[in-house]
């Protein structure tokens, strides 16, 4: 959370002229309730259930960018999933900058403790081992949202000419236009 997947997310998708799919979005309207909601209700496990319930259907899906939230690689099976369909990037930041993003935000469930920081320092700390799973990683903090979104477009232009054997630059020109 705080790395900035939903404003990157939606741009990349925007810009590669795919589809954007929110796993939370998913879960909320299947639960009819918010993720906080989720969370305080039915707690975490249950939470993760349904979030990989989503994942493995999301994932078969073609042409699409999906923006999940920062645990869902908690479960290999949710990590297998998005592998199987596509490239799988992970974006992050330094406990400070993720402050900074999330402290007006009253709806991250596992934010709203006496000491975010410390949470969020935990939180990447439990999950630095999934992180490191991805096909790549960009460290968000120092750039700017055009940067990132530049960032993946070159990566999947160069993950589409690895697969079909031609040159990234004839499919930078197809994505540009």
């Amino acid at each position: 959370m705080g790395t900035g997947k939903t404003t990157i997310a939606t741009q990349v998708a925007n810009r590669l002229k795919m589809k954007y799919v929110s796993t939370d979005s998913l879960i909320e309207k299947r639960e009819k309730r918010t993720i906080n909601e989720i969370f305080t209700d039915s707690g975490e496990e249950y939470f993760r259930g349904i979030e990989s319930d989503v994942v493995r259907e999301i994932s078969r899906a073609q042409n699409i960018v999906i923006d999940t939230g920062g645990g869902a690689v908690l479960r290999e099976e949710n990590i297998a999933s998005f592998k199987s369909g596509g490239i799988v990037v992970c974006l992050t930041a330094d406990p400070e900058t993720i402050l900074e993003r999330t402290k007006k935000y009253k709806h991250r469930p596992l934010l709203n403790v006496e000491d975010p920081k410390r949470k969020i320092r935990d939180l990447l700390a439990k999950r630095g081992d999934f992180y490191a799973k991805a096909d790549h990683s960009i460290d968000t903090g120092k750039l700017t949202a055009r940067q990132v979104v530049e960032e993946i477009i070159r990566i999947v232009i160069q993950d589409r000419a690895d697969r079909s054997g031609t040159s990234p630059e004839g499919m930078d020109k197809e994505i540009s236009s």
